[in-house]
Parts: structure tokens; sequence; C-alpha cells
């Protein structure tokens, strides 16, 4: 479970990018974090891996903590997060294979990362991963061969080659196309489900997030300022979190790519494909 307790992040400019923000997220539960920019979504999840140093608050991981620990602690505590990136931060020239067993350089020596002599166990969990996510016949491909949804399914693998207690996703759907976005976020949901991780996305697509979370929290000026489920998140409650907009007309263009996607499947499917 992660806990997180009055924490709070200020700037030198005194801006407050959080302010007394808690929040707990038991096993196998995927929080959607959702509000517009500069709400302090980022900031929160860089305050959890500590990318970001809170100003003041607690969190802790399986009863563990993030906060007010050394150096050697943290790089430990690290190794239990898995972070997954809107851009998937993929090395280009390696190969998907290489690129997950990266996955694994907190857990081997110095020169056996260098030299990418992973132990075999590894390589087999590896291997299992990219069975997973879909991708086992991609393995010796160069990553920068790889379309947006496969380069994403490669950076689930790799975070789950941690053998995380916590994943951290930042915008895993803003390169792709609405189809592909879909079938990233369940299977992260699936996943997650299976491991029993908890989980935070901080996501811009609020149909998205509605489709998929199972709780969101909204964030506005740096504070809670929804948590609930997907359908509690009334026009009225998005409206407290963004601001207003044609909220219903939204709605429609989602169940309009639903529908369109459900189209062509039962084409495909008709054709034989």
């Amino acid at each position: 479970m992660l806990e997180i307790r009055d924490l709070t992040k200020t700037y030198k400019t005194g801006d407050k990018a959080l302010n007394n923000v808690s929040l707990s997220v038991p096993k196998g539960q995927v929080v959607g974090l959702i509000g517009p920019s500069g709400a302090g979504k980022s900031t929160l999840i860089r305050c959890i891996n500590r990318l970001v140093e809170p100003t003041s608050g607690a969190i802790t991981l399986s009863g563990r903590p993030l906060t007010g620990i050394g150096a050697g602690e943290l790089r430990a505590m690290r190794r239990k997060i898995g972070m997954i990136f809107q851009e998937f931060a993929l090395v280009e020239r390696l190969t998907v294979m290489e690129n997950v067993l990266s996955g694994r350089l907190g857990y081997v020596g110095f020169w056996r990362s260098y030299l990418r002599r992973f132990p075999a166990e590894d390589i087999q969990r590896a291997y299992r991963l990219l069975d997973r996510v879909g991708l086992m016949d991609q393995a010796d491909k160069r990553a920068d061969a790889l379309s947006g949804g496969q380069r994403q399914r490669v950076g689930i693998a790799r975070a789950l080659a941690q053998e995380p207690e916590l994943m951290l996703v930042d915008e895993p759907t803003a390169s792709l196309d609405p189809k592909t976005s879909r079938q990233i976020m369940r299977l992260l949901i699936e996943i997650c489900g299976e491991r029993g991780l908890p989980a935070i996305v901080n996501i811009h697509d609020v149909p998205l997030a509605q489709q998929f979370m199972q709780r969101i929290v909204g964030l506005r000026a740096g504070r809670i300022v929804f948590d609930g489920t997907p359908a509690e998140l009334t026009e009225a409650v998005l409206t407290k979190i963004y601001g207003a907009e044609d909220w219903a007309a939204m709605r429609k263009g989602t169940e309009e790519d639903k529908a369109a996607d459900a189209d062509t499947l039962r084409e495909m499917l008709r054709l034989g494909a």
C-alpha cells in the first residue's frame, strides 16, 4: 500500500505545487490522477519517487518510508517503484530485450550491466514479461523500429522487470491514437490486478480515465478536490476540477470512438482477418 500524508511542495518562488495532499492507494488499485495543467499531477508523482523533494509531509510504501531517508535507502526503495513514461524513455538503438533488461540495472553490478551480462533468471523473466505484453516475437528488434503502442508495451515490461511494489505512470497514452490508448490502459489495469500492484496514473484524457480507472482523484491548484469512482465524476465535479466545458459533447465523442472500434473488429472477423 502507498500512503501519502499531508504532502506539500513549495518552490523557492513561494508557489505551492502541492498543498497538504493526503492519499492512500491499496494493493491492486489503479488510481487515475486528473486535473488541469499546473494542478500538481506531475509534481505529486515526482515527489513519490523523490525526483522532486517534498517540502513537508510523509510518504510510505508497504510500511517503509520514502521520505526522510538517506541516499542508500532511497536507491533501494526506488527499485520498488516502476515508472512508465509518456515518451517511452527507451534506448532507441538497443533491442526490445535489452530495454526490458535495463529494468534490472538496480539489481546487478556495474560491470555486468555495462557488458549486458545479465543472470539467466533475469533473461527468463524478461521473456515472460514480453510474452505477457504481447511482444515475444519482437524481442530482437531495435526499439526505434517499433510503433508507439509497441514502445509503450516495452516500457510496461521494463517497469515490471524491476519487480515493483508500486507503479507510477505519467501520461501513458498522450502519444497514442484512441484505439491503442484503450489497449494500453486495459493492459495496465489487468497487470496491476494480476500482481496486486497499486498504481497512480497521471492522465489527461478524462473519458479514458472514466472508462478504465477504478478510482479517480482530481487535483486543482495543488489540492485534492475530488476522490471517488468514475460514476461519481459528474459534470458538476468536472467543472469544479477544470472549469466550464461541454462535457456531454466530450462523452459523445468517446462513445463514437468505441462504436467505430467495434465496427472495425466485426468487419475484420467477417473478412477472416
